[in-house]
């Protein structure tokens, strides 16, 4: 990481394009819809760069590799897109996936900027060469279990598949409701059908069902029968890993889709530059972008500011994680070390928990506390087990604006 300073201000002799290897998941079993929108954010600031000169004067360009959820796939595509001189990695948003590529990318000294993927321990080790945008899964699951007893619910049941990322997901709700006096019965899908689903949350006198599970199924059979069983009419379903944000989930459920609170990463007000690239967004993708997108331009953005003030080698490019400060859609961003991570972190993006309105699921109600509210009060966050509380976080707000699922 000592590398010799460069001059990146410099007039640059070689015109070719700097490249940059997207990974993204655009098929099954990979959630294709937020594929899409993690991509369209990556190319519009693509776009915006070149128009703007480019990286001192060369083209930025992206190599987009599909890594369809699957982790082995995705470490082969960063050992091709290392060969093919990518001067940094990008994207990314299944947290199992994107911790297969940190793994290649820390071994072949590769930076990698994660956009979406939470999973706190995306790397086993401490790393100087992955930085990550998207908030730890520590904080993120904990503002959500603020807001289950916030609403009134200690009887929590959560029906999970096996992974790393429910797993990490369940652990945090219940190390965070336990001390509460809140309880957490997992309920094992491997097991279950929806309907034993049903009879489970009877017998446990659960007030809500967070669903731990991938998209389009078992997610949606589990919300159908939830909602048709008159037993449970009084129950809360909710996803934080923000399935409910896509279209394709209003498009398989219907009215049932609304009313299922979950996470997003978003302001209480877009600014000037959010804004611009909502409505440019908007367009390119014919529909309300999600959160996913914004996270892909701001990592172009990010990237961009890092190729320009230090050149492309990427010893250089990984040693800048701690001096970045760049204004993103969603606020400036800087990178630190965060307890518990082993990656640079943006700590954090703006968190908010949303749902669809009920009489309008085409739009988002917002169930965080409103900004005057005291317990909005920025409180301690750890990452589940270490027992080391990281920096103040605040909740925010905002309105407007598959078989997935972050892991």
């Amino acid at each position: 990481m000592n590398a010799p300073p460069s001059s990146p201000t410099a007039e640059p002799t070689d015109r070719s394009p700097v490249l940059i290897g997207a990974l993204v998941p655009l098929s099954r079993p990979g959630w294709a819809e937020a594929g899409r929108h993690l991509l369209a954010g990556l190319e519009l600031a693509v776009r915006e760069v070149n128009d703007a000169g480019g990286i001192v004067g060369r083209p930025l360009e992206l190599l987009v590799r599909d890594t369809a959820a699957d982790p082995e796939r995705a470490a082969a595509a960063v050992d091709e897109l290392a060969a093919l001189g990518v001067a940094a990695l990008a994207g990314e948003y299944h947290s199992v996936v994107a911790r297969a590529a940190a793994a290649r990318a820390d071994a072949l000294g590769l930076p990698f900027l994660c956009s979406s993927a939470v999973l706190d321990a995306l790397t086993d080790q401490p790393t100087e060469w992955v930085a990550r945008l998207a908030p730890a899964q520590s904080h993120g699951w904990r503002i959500y279990a603020d807001f289950l007893l916030d609403a009134g619910h200690s009887r929590i049941a959560v029906a999970a598949e096996p992974s790393v990322y429910w797993g990490s997901g369940a652990r945090i709700l219940r190390d965070c409701l336990a001390p509460r006096g809140g309880t957490v019965t997992e309920l094992d899908m491997r097991a279950l059908d929806p309907t034993a689903v049903c009879d489970e949350l009877v017998a446990k006198r659960a007030t809500a069902l967070v669903l731990l599970v991938g998209h389009p199924e078992p997610a949606v059979s589990i919300v159908r029968s939830v909602r048709s069983d008159q037993r449970l009419a009084g129950i809360m379903i909710g996803a934080p890993a923000g399935q409910p944000e896509f279209a394709e989930w209003a498009a398989s459920l219907g009215g049932d889709s609304a009313a299922v609170p979950f996470l997003r990463y978003l302001p209480e007000h877009l600014g000037p530059l959010g804004a611009r690239v909502e409505t440019a967004l908007r367009e390119r993708l014919a529909e309300a972008p999600s959160f996913v997108a914004f996270e892909g331009y701001d990592t172009v953005v990010v990237l961009a500011d890092v190729l320009r003030a230090h050149g492309v080698e990427r010893t250089r490019t990984a040693a800048s994680w701690p001096s970045v400060a760049v204004e993103g859609t969603r606020g400036q961003i800087r990178f630190s070390r965060m307890p518990g991570i082993g990656v640079w972190q943006w700590a954090w993006a703006p968190v908010q928990v949303v749902d669809r309105d009920p009489a309008e699921p085409g739009r988002f109600r917002v169930l965080a506390p409103p900004p005057n509210d005291p317990r909005r009060a920025e409180r301690p966050v750890a990452p589940p087990g270490d027992g080391i509380p990281a920096p103040d976080i605040t909740v925010q707000a905002v309105a407007g604006s598959g078989r997935a699922s972050r892991g």
